[in-house]
């Protein structure tokens, strides 16, 4: 399996870079919310449209990706609350051990979606300015 991306850089902010895994709470790390979300990923349309019948989730999950090696650099962050952290660190690290280049954030204390609860708070200040200096920097 491999993955082909087209950008300079993959960014991803507390991605869910594991379409299979089991996480909490329900609706959201749960496998029909992964589900749910994953679906305009892969090329439906949108959440009313099936899921092509020949495409499994894990052809399109990062954290299951066989061999990273060539994918550009990655840009990824998450909170330390956050119910994506622990997958967001294995991709983080399955990466970097391909030799892809990545700038990893583990903001401490911070939930899911932290900078859109808490906008002014200064990690979701820091957040927001890392990510416009590494767009500006393609």
């Amino acid at each position: 399996m491999s993955l082909s991306l087209d950008p300079e850089i993959a960014e991803a902010l507390a991605p869910m870079a594991d379409a299979m895994a089991e996480a909490t709470p329900p609706g959201v790390g749960d496998i029909e919310g992964r589900r749910a979300l994953w679906e305009p990923i892969i090329g439906a349309a949108s959440n009313a449209q099936p899921i092509p019948a020949d495409v499994t989730m894990t052809d399109h999950a990062p954290a299951r990706l066989e061999d990273a090696t060539g994918l550009p650099p990655a840009y990824i962050e998450v909170g330390q609350l956050d119910v994506f952290r622990d997958e967001d660190l294995a991709c983080a690290a399955k990466l970097s051990r391909a030799g892809v280049p990545v700038e990893f954030h583990l903001h401490p204390g911070a939930p899911h979606e932290f900078d859109s609860i808490a906008f002014k708070a200064d990690v979701a200040q820091r957040a927001t300015a890392d990510r416009i200096r590494v767009l500006a920097s393609l």
